[in-house]
């Protein structure tokens, strides 16, 4: 019952491959051509099926694994099922949900965040950081801000474009949500430049730390005065 579902699934998905939407997605590093729109509303439809989930990932297909990410049950996963899992995610895209999605929402988030953050491996180490900046939005006691700020400011600029990235989310956060380490945060940014020229689309907010935090300190004073 389990392979005819799976393979009913891929089937469903090899139906909705579009070449337009594999190559906007390839530039990225995502290779897969199914709407994420259309990806959601079966995921929808499917409802939470753990163990449907996990064959889905275990086909190695983009699409099949962004859609298993949808459908799974977060704290069903032991740590090192998800520390597997992380390691085989080849593409940002998966990178991204399986972290956002998944690991934060499982009760071994702050056991992985510690032993990524110490990895070997940058595009790991990225996770570990995006784990980080939940926590400085969420659940800062404990956290050395100043410590993060040091090692942001000494390695940021030389990091992996992922690494980077993951760095550079944890620098706007400190500056927008601990106005005592803002100054610090932005005077990084500035000094650094890290994503200054970043291309961003109207309506949207810069990455570039300084015009991040700022834009989105100011929207915050605005709710309040409103």
């Amino acid at each position: 019952m389990a392979e005819t579902k799976v393979a009913e699934v891929m089937a469903e998905l090899a139906a909705l491959e579009d070449p337009k939407t594999r190559a906007v997605n390839e530039r990225h590093g995502d290779d897969h051509g199914v709407n994420l729109g259309k990806l959601r509303a079966i995921a929808k439809r499917l409802k939470t099926q753990q163990e449907l989930a996990r064959r889905l990932w275990e086909t190695g297909d983009t699409a099949a694994r962004l859609l298993a990410i949808l459908i799974c049950r977060p704290k069903a996963f032991e740590r090192d099922e998800l520390d597997v899992m992380l390691r085989a995610a080849r593409t940002p895209k998966v990178h991204d949900w399986l972290v956002n999605y998944v690991v934060k929402k499982s009760p071994h988030a702050e056991e992985l965040r510690l032993a990524w953050s110490a990895d070997p491996d940058p595009v790991v180490v990225s996770a570990g950081w995006a784990l980080t900046t939940e926590r400085v939005a969420k659940r800062p006691a404990g956290l050395d801000l100043a410590g993060l700020l040091d090692v942001i400011e000494a390695e940021m600029k030389d990091a992996p474009d992922r690494l980077q990235w993951a760095m550079n989310h944890c620098l706007a956060q400190i500056g927008i949500d601990h106005a005592e380490h803002r100054a610090r945060a932005i005077a990084i940014g500035e000094r650094l430049e890290v994503l200054k020229d970043h291309p961003t689309p109207p309506g949207c907010t810069s990455p570039f730390a300084p015009v991040w935090i700022s834009g989105m300190v100011r929207r915050q004073q605005d709710k309040t005065e409103a």
